[in-house]
């Protein structure tokens, strides 16, 4: 957990916290963070990589990431998709 942070720093945590809890499914998963000029302060999107094949774009509010990045339900949640999306993404 954390306790929030500007643009950058909040994106720099979910894709260690995406990547983490994805390569604890298979370590060659990458995380691909769209952060792009357009989210710049807003959002984020995620997808997770393996190989040639991408998992659907998740979508994050930057707002909602910098507040509840500190709750452990939210954290908890956020690592069970994780790894269902990479779990998909082996089969």
């Amino acid at each position: 957990m954390f306790s929030g942070g500007d643009y950058e720093d909040v994106g720099r945590w979910l894709w260690n916290f995406l990547t983490s809890h994805a390569k604890r499914e298979d370590p060659r998963i990458e995380v691909a963070l769209d952060d792009a000029s357009e989210r710049d302060g807003v959002s984020y999107g995620a997808r997770l990589r393996f190989h040639d094949r991408f998992s659907p774009l998740i979508e994050f509010d930057f707002k909602e990431v910098a507040e509840r990045g500190e709750s452990l339900a939210w954290c908890s949640d956020l690592a069970a998709r994780t790894r269902a999306r990479a779990r998909e993404l082996l089969a």
